[in-house]
């Protein structure tokens, strides 16, 4: 599906982390973007924005849009021929998983998806998934044809009561491609990323990733990391990704985005040397002390046995190959997102 670069493009979500590079790269390829946010005359949630444009060929147009009211985005997208759905919550503490979690993100999609129906301009519909709608827990590594995660794998083991949040995605992902496959005018392409890390076009951009940036400099993990092993990218490749999952024509199906197979140890360490002041964890925390301690820290019993020390693999090269994304090392963007933290006053 060939997508005219003269048409305006809809960015739901534009204030987020993600969303805000895409923005940026949009921009500076001269392109109109429809940027819908909950509240656009709330002027310092889009002044990072407004500068973006400011330095670039392109323009930004704001429409207010709520995630989980009907018809809220058909505004926002008459005349584009190409849809970015990037909002959805990463959030980590909830109180209602089904409120807080589940519904914006499926309804959220349903919403966008259904005004995609109704505006006759739409060619295609590029949706932000995660890795979380591929796995649901490390263990899971072991169900897979090869041992590595690939786009042909679906998270089948979250629940509402078991990672939620990834029982979020995956409910989200599937309501896209049932209604992408309900009709034959636009197509769907998704971009699933594992967790993503780099400095925010915001100074103040906020995502459960820099939580855990946070955490490794403010004390919390200086007993030591927990053994997760994850997938990491960042964020300026996500956006590329995004950009590439829009304009590129052969572009289909689903995309792992993610750069390596690493662990939170891992991350840490490309910050001693210029962060070498603060109490990053130096070590990994033995697994049967977290599972003593997980209640205490919010985490179940279950995800410790079935994420901590267990491997972490996936396959990126569909991305590699169909959209010509060469990933980046994780160790600089670790360091500028540290480094904004410490700039921002939240280290």
């Amino acid at each position: 599906m060939q997508v005219d670069k003269n048409k305006p493009v809809l960015v739901t979500g534009a204030t987020g982390y993600v969303a805000g590079w895409l923005v940026k790269q949009l921009l500076e390829e001269g392109i109109t973007v429809h940027a819908a946010v909950r509240n656009p005359d709330k002027k310092e949630k889009v002044a990072h924005l407004d500068e973006l444009a400011a330095k670039s060929k392109g323009t930004i147009k704001y429409f207010k849009a709520d995630l989980l009211t009907e018809g809220a985005y058909k505004e926002a997208m008459t005349g584009c021929e190409l849809v970015y759905h990037t909002a959805s919550p990463f959030i980590l503490k909830y109180d209602d998983p089904q409120k807080d979690l589940v519904d914006p993100a499926v309804k959220g999609t349903q919403n966008v998806l259904e005004s995609a129906n109704q505006v006759a301009s739409v060619k295609r519909v590029v949706v932000t998934s995660s890795c979380a709608s591929i796995y649901g827990d490390n263990i899971d590594l072991q169900e897979t044809k090869n041992g590595v995660f690939t786009e042909e794998d679906w998270n089948t083991t979250s629940s509402l009561t078991h990672q939620s949040y990834s029982y979020s995605k995956v409910m989200a992902e599937k309501a896209a491609w049932e209604m992408a496959n309900a009709q034959d005018r636009w197509d769907l392409v998704v971009v699933n990323p594992s967790l993503v890390i780099g400095p925010g076009t915001n100074p103040n951009a906020t995502s459960a990733s820099f939580d855990i940036a946070r955490q490794m400099g403010d004390g919390t993990m200086k007993m030591g990391a927990p053994g997760f092993n994850i997938g990491a990218v960042d964020v300026r490749d996500v956006a590329e990704i995004h950009y590439q999952a829009g304009y590129n024509p052969n572009a289909q199906g689903r995309y792992i985005t993610s750069a390596e197979n690493t662990n939170f140890l891992e991350l840490a360490s490309h910050l001693k040397e210029a962060f070498s002041d603060y109490p990053l964890p130096s070590r990994k925390l033995p697994k049967w002390l977290i599972w003593l301690t997980a209640p205490a820290a919010g985490m179940t019993r279950k995800s410790v046995s079935n994420n901590i020390d267990h491997p972490w693999k996936a396959d990126h090269s569909k991305a590699k190959r169909e959209l010509g994304v060469n990933f980046r090392p994780l160790a600089p963007g670790m360091r500028e997102m540290f480094q904004q933290l410490i700039d921002s006053g939240q280290l």
